[in-house]
């Protein structure tokens, strides 16, 4: 077989391989050589340290274009909001609701078992100042007005663009909010271009992201070599104890609160929902990508819930980026774990900022394998915790990517269906099984 038709491994393959040779390389040389030797320490501060930052770098560089660009589009395709009338109006405020809930089950989970307790603080506080000194300088921690109190104030900038400069992201992102609902209450062929511009750098942001992301197998590799080099097994026992927190949480969201909402809200049989939406859920898995799955999302809708068609294609469309519960919970669960591991103790106060950036983020976090990690990376530099940290958690991204994109399409179809139930009579008729 020639070089050119040799078939390429998938990227969620490459990271694993990183993953792999980085954890074991960086454990060799924690059980043989241990991480204070001098030429370690001169290849992790020269070599594979940096070689971690530029992937980081590139993820900050694009993170707050992506998220304003995403929010946008994302409430301006609520462009049917009049027609629907209440049909719109009801998706955002299901669709915040259930966001909250994932966020909080995550959070309560990774509070209650706290799987990133037990790390050496000494070798932990090691980490952290390295982290401080390097990417986190990049956008800094949460402002002080935030921890006096003042976060509601804070919401408002004063100005957006010194609020983009100084990256702060929750100003941007209600900004991006608003800037949205501007273009939904005005009709015009202006605003229209302007829409189309801004979905424009949207997809630009998405093509640049994506080229980020083939970074990634080597970033991973050159991060996980220093975490393990540093923490050795207690590494492996940490990132055993995340994933098992994460899926529990996705778990309980799952199987816990989407059929409270279905038999109770919806109106419909939970296992006749489950059975009816199983190909969606089937394609979601495999796939990781809400995008991706949308066009199956769309036929199960119509065909075997039987949900009006208008209302079934506005909310699933936008709920491919809008509704990212899963993603919200997943976000809120990695950092409090990257937290705990690092030893960065967060107050209330500061989890309650987590849990808004991270419901906020779900709306702007991009439908495709990764798209939440941007986010994450921006959210763990806000509240002190080192980036690189990251790189913890990346190996397995790819399976609990799959499990929270399982539980966003899910979600979509959720809210489809309670949406559905309050609007069918008003719905304009549907042309039936005709």
């Amino acid at each position: 077989m020639t070089a050119t038709t040799r078939p390429k491994l998938p990227l969620h393959v490459l990271m694993l391989i990183g993953f792999l040779v980085g954890l074991l390389g960086g454990l060799a040389v924690n059980l043989t050589i241990g991480g204070d030797t001098p030429w370690v320490q001169w290849l992790t501060s020269n070599i594979t340290g940096p070689a971690g930052q530029v992937f980081l770098r590139l993820l900050f560089m694009l993170v707050l274009p992506l998220l304003f660009s995403a929010l946008v589009v994302g409430v301006a395709e609520m462009g049917d909001l009049k027609t629907l009338g209440r049909a719109g109006t009801k998706s955002l405020v299901f669709t915040v609701f259930i966001s909250a809930v994932a966020v909080i089950i995550g959070l309560v989970m990774v509070n209650v078992f706290r799987p990133g307790d037990g790390v050496d603080p000494a070798l932990a506080q090691q980490l952290l100042e390295q982290g401080r000194s390097g990417a986190a300088s990049i956008v800094g921690s949460a402002p002080d007005s935030v921890r006096a109190g003042d976060f509601f104030l804070d919401l408002v900038p004063s100005n957006v663009f010194t609020a983009a400069a100084q990256n702060e992201i929750l100003p941007v992102m209600v900004f991006a909010l608003l800037f949205g609902i501007g273009l939904v209450m005005t009709k015009s062929p202006a605003t229209e271009r302007l829409k189309q511009t801004i979905e424009g750098l949207f997809e630009v942001m998405m093509k640049l992201i994506n080229l980020v992301i083939r970074l990634a197998p080597i970033a991973i590799a050159c991060l996980m070599f220093n975490l393990a080099a540093l923490f050795g097994w207690e590494l492996l026992v940490r990132l055993a104890a995340f994933v098992g927190v994460a899926v529990g949480a996705m778990a309980i969201h799952m199987f816990v609160v989407y059929p409270i909402c279905i038999a109770t809200v919806g109106g419909m049989s939970p296992l006749k929902f489950f059975r009816d939406i199983r190909e969606a859920m089937v394609v979601s898995f495999s796939t990781a990508s809400s995008n991706a799955s949308l066009p199956v999302s769309l036929r199960v809708a119509e065909q075997n819930l039987g949900l009006p068609r208008k209302i079934a294609r506005f909310v699933l469309t936008v709920g491919a980026t809008a509704n990212q519960n899963g993603t919200a919970l997943f976000e809120g669960v990695t950092v409090l774990f990257l937290a705990q591991f690092f030893g960065v103790d967060l107050s209330l106060g500061q989890q309650f900022i987590v849990m808004l950036v991270c419901i906020l983020g779900g709306v702007g976090t991009a439908g495709v394998p990764a798209g939440s990690l941007p986010v994450i990376a921006m959210i763990l530099a806000m509240v002190g915790v080192p980036p690189e940290g990251i790189g913890l958690i990346l190996g397995v991204d790819r399976f609990l990517d799959m499990c929270r994109t399982t539980l966003n399409v899910t979600g979509d179809l959720v809210v489809a269906t309670v949406v559905s139930r309050g609007e069918e009579d008003t719905d304009a008729p549907v042309p039936a099984a005709a």
